[in-house]
């Protein structure tokens, strides 16, 4: 459901025979983020969205990770979106637009969003291993398709180089997060507007 007037929050609950998905957000929060998916390395990403996004961040999953952590991946993805979504109503007097160029040792991660309500991902992202410990690096493209999606965002994500394909996956969802909490944050001066000579974005 989603926030009483004048708050920016929603609650999104996700039940699939593969998984059970629990989230909820608050667009104007600080950052904190309480995440369990039972996917240490996925854990840690979702909390590095939350706290370079300044959005608050519940999350809560439960899947079939014996098969494999796609599932859980996707449907946290398909949820958090889905909350994103409902927590920013009309999209009354957001920002819409952010880019970002995000260094972290070796590596270079560029990200650029439009709130504009078309969903389009854009992932370019060349891991040097299968695996960050046990968690699938190809599941990274799989969130932030299943999040773009359902939250209805033209995403860009671009790793202009790296090496250390944690420091590739950490770029790419830190850039993220700070260009999501850019863009979804109010702007003072269109407060009541929102930002499209189409009078709305949907």
């Amino acid at each position: 459901m989603a926030g009483t007037k004048g708050r920016r929050d929603a609650s999104v609950t996700r039940e699939t025979r593969e998984t059970k998905i629990r989230v909820r957000v608050d667009l104007d929060g600080t950052g904190q983020g309480q995440i369990s998916t039972g996917i240490g390395f996925f854990d840690h990403m979702l909390d590095q969205l939350a706290r370079h996004s300044l959005i608050d961040m519940e999350i809560e999953a439960v899947g079939d990770l014996h098969i494999d952590d796609h599932h859980t991946v996707e449907d946290t993805g398909i949820a958090l979106g889905q909350a994103i979504r409902q927590a920013m109503g009309e999209r009354r007097g957001i920002r819409r637009y952010a880019s970002l160029d995000l260094a972290m040792d070796e590596c270079l991660t560029r990200a650029a969003i439009d709130v504009s309500g078309r969903p389009f991902l854009v992932f370019s992202a060349v891991f040097t291993r299968a695996k960050i410990g046990g968690f699938d690096t190809e599941l990274v493209r799989e969130f932030f398709q299943a999040f773009a999606q359902n939250a209805g965002l033209t995403l860009h994500v671009t790793n202009l180089y790296g090496e250390n394909s944690h420091h590739i996956a950490e770029t790419c969802f830190k850039s993220v997060a700070r260009v999501l909490g850019e863009a979804v944050s109010i702007d003072p001066r269109q407060a009541e507007l929102v930002p499209s000579t189409k009078g709305m974005l949907a």
